[in-house]
């Protein structure tokens, strides 16, 4: 079977996600990298790009001669990975949907709710995949997760508790440090800081392992570090629309934690914990009965879990792993589309535009009800009301 192809748009050298993007696409063997536009340097992208691998003529020196070689080929990339900066998304976005390529964006997929809109609506309307990279969610253990909540393992869902909190812009002196300096200022990253940046992967989750959606929110917003324009911290309370209660806590001064991204769910018959930086284990807790470790590829766990164990039972499972297995997702997907077939259902779990847009929703629902001293607001786009 041919590989299908693909493409990079940002994600150059030094880049923190580059890597997982380029691990992540390659493991499985089902797409080839073939183009990319990797750096805001011309040059400087088209030199890295042919180190990578890529031919001359498709390494290219920015996204929209990336856009117009690619058109024009006879064998184009079939999948283009958007890993640029946050404000330059939604235009790279549109420009290839309409042009008929699939995208995989980075978050958040836009920088306002229009905007997010816009794409769900061209995505429907062109027949083409946009997906949002929560790559989180590809972990095996919160398939099952999600698995579990699915077949009734819990009965119906009262509560859920995520946090992606860590402590890494915790020094006041870093306020002049262009790599921190950035994600407050509103001119650069919009109408949230930490929430946008961190808090979102966390509320796709609940939603993503609960199969509900937030419709309103009550939000605590504050900058611990005076200087900062934008939240370094937030407490939101929820009410997802199947009736589950919410509960988030994001922050950027939490010094100690590291990543820290968790999610605890509780149902009338039992409760579930799983951690990010432990991803081999989920911790289940039925009603009235002891504690049970349930481990990364252990037998008898559910197809969504088997699907994307990647390595033997107790070795480590890490970030490029789930990023390759939203890739896989992707694969069955746009193969299934070119076959004329339905696609694997223990695939067909990526996170789509709707996701991002919802995320978007979100993180002007928190901005509002911040400076609105925790009003409960509406958090849906308006087209999903």
């Amino acid at each position: 079977m041919a590989k299908l192809k693909w493409g990079l748009i940002g994600g150059g050298e030094g880049s923190q996600i580059g890597p997982a993007h380029r691990l992540g696409a390659g493991l499985d063997g089902a797409f080839e990298f073939t183009a990319g536009a990797l750096d805001h340097r011309p040059e400087a992208g088209r030199e890295y790009g042919q180190r990578l691998g890529l031919a001359a003529d498709r390494a290219y020196g920015d996204w929209r001669e990336m856009l117009a070689g690619e058109t024009a080929s006879e064998d184009r990339i079939d999948l283009v990975t958007i890993a640029t900066p946050n404000a330059t998304h939604f235009e790279i976005a549109k420009a290839f949907l309409e042009a008929g390529f699939h995208v995989l964006c980075e978050k958040p997929m836009t920088m306002t709710v229009e905007e997010g809109e816009e794409i769900v609506r061209l995505a429907r309307s062109t027949g083409k995949i946009c997906a949002v990279n929560y790559g989180y969610s590809g972990y095996s253990l919160v398939r099952h997760m999600k698995a579990m909540v699915t077949r009734g393992d819990l009965g119906a869902i009262r509560l859920v508790k995520a946090e992606f909190a860590h402590g890494h812009h915790a020094d006041a002196a870093d306020a002049d440090n262009p790599r921190v300096r950035w994600r407050y200022d509103p001119a650069q990253a919009g109408v949230s800081a930490q929430f946008a940046d961190c808090g979102i992967h966390a509320l796709h989750m609940a939603s993503f392992v609960i199969g509900q959606e937030v419709e309103t929110l009550s939000a605590d917003t504050v900058s611990c570090i005076a200087s900062r324009e934008l939240e370094d911290d937030a407490m939101v309370n929820m009410r997802f629309d199947g009736g589950t209660v919410g509960r988030l806590w994001t922050s950027s001064v939490a010094i100690g934690r590291q990543h820290g991204l968790t999610l605890q769910v509780f149902g009338e018959k039992g409760g579930l914990r799983w951690a990010q930086e432990q991803p081999n284990q989920l911790y289940w807790m039925p009603l009235g009965e002891r504690l049970q470790v349930i481990e990364r590829g252990e037998a008898g766990l559910s197809p969504e879990a088997d699907r994307t164990t990647r390595v033997t039972i107790g070795h480590a499972e890490g970030m490029p792993l789930a990023f390759a297995n939203i890739y896989a997702d992707l694969a069955e997907a746009i193969r299934a589309d070119q076959d004329g077939r339905e696609m694997d259902p223990a695939a067909n779990l990526y996170p789509r535009a709707e996701d991002g847009l919802r995320s978007m929703a979100a993180v002007f629902a928190v901005a509002q009800s911040g400076k609105a001293d925790g009003a409960w607001v509406d958090a849906r786009p308006p087209m999903f009301r």
